[in-house]
């Protein structure tokens, strides 16, 4: 996988595909990749963020969104793989934008739709920081 075969997928995000998946699965993806979705998200809504790495960051939300990916996301336990292994790839793409304010912001997203005790060491660690 490269950043050319995450950017084919840009014609399928969202603002509003993207919150509609987020809403409608975020129980059944999980915690981490949400968490890295969203991580995503908010580094896209930053000014400073270069085109290219915002092109990159959109193909692979816009896979997130698109229905008919490899692996179905409704495949109990593992339909949710393909999604995460090609968000976090992007994601160390992008990691030198993730900073501590969105961070924070995902992290306030993630509560409001998971509650208080979310765990995001797995990502954050994958982040290197």
């Amino acid at each position: 996988m490269n950043v050319e075969d995450i950017n084919q997928h840009e014609k399928h995000f969202s603002e509003e595909k993207f919150w509609t998946k987020v809403q409608k699965f975020s129980k059944r993806a999980g915690t981490s990749i949400v968490y890295a979705v969203l991580l995503l998200y908010y580094t896209l809504q930053k000014p400073d963020v270069p085109l290219k790495v915002k092109a990159t960051i959109v193909g692979a939300l816009g896979y997130f969104i698109l229905p008919l990916d490899i692996i179905p996301d409704l495949a109990v336990g593992v339909g949710y793989a393909d999604d995460l292994s090609v968000v976090i790839f992007a994601l160390i793409q992008v990691a030198l934008y993730v900073d501590d304010e969105v961070k924070m912001q995902a992290k306030n997203k993630l509560r409001d739709l998971f509650g208080e005790n979310v765990d995001t060491t797995e990502i954050d660690n994958k982040l290197g920081r």
